[in-house]
């Protein structure tokens, strides 16, 4: 089952850029809110649009104190050749080790293919989940939806 609006958002451990300290839900805490967005994999098109209209929309995410952090279950490697290729500035996570085990905890691991469905969770500062969205063609209200809730969050 997944987890949705109001649920306490289950930690995550996921790797980021060669050499910066993993990412985990912790140290987000008090400070800033989380756009957590699973999608199933890397340098594939819907997966792209989806990357480049998040950081078309970064500084508004930036002005609503909340990182964006972009999860597949590809590796570490695959994850910031693509964020290159991208030229995106946000974080690209990799749920490579243990397999998937963020998207599980979040409910929204596929274990046919091997990779997150499209879920989105945007977690408040207390890390609770204020608004999520499971869904496959999500790119049209993904990135308003998410900012309008947290317009109205306090």
């Amino acid at each position: 089952m997944a987890v949705g609006t109001g649920d306490r958002a289950p930690e995550f451990d996921l790797e980021d850029a060669y050499g910066q300290p993993r990412l985990n839900l912790a140290s987000f805490r008090g400070k800033r809110n989380v756009l957590l967005v699973f999608h199933p994999f890397a340098f594939t098109p819907v997966c792209r649009e989806e990357a480049l209209d998040l950081q078309a929309n970064l500084e508004s995410f930036d002005n609503a104190e909340t990182d964006v952090i972009f999860v597949s279950c590809d590796s570490s490697a695959a994850r910031q050749a693509w964020k290159e290729e991208l030229g995106a500035t946000y974080a690209f996570a990799s749920d490579f080790w243990q397999h998937g085990a963020a998207a599980q905890a979040y409910g929204v691991f596929d274990e046919e293919e091997g990779a997150p469905l499209r879920g989105t969770f945007l977690i408040d500062k207390e890390g609770i989940v204020i608004w999520s969205l499971i869904k496959e063609g999500r790119r049209t209200e993904m990135v308003p939806e998410s900012l309008e809730t947290l317009h109205k969050h306090p």
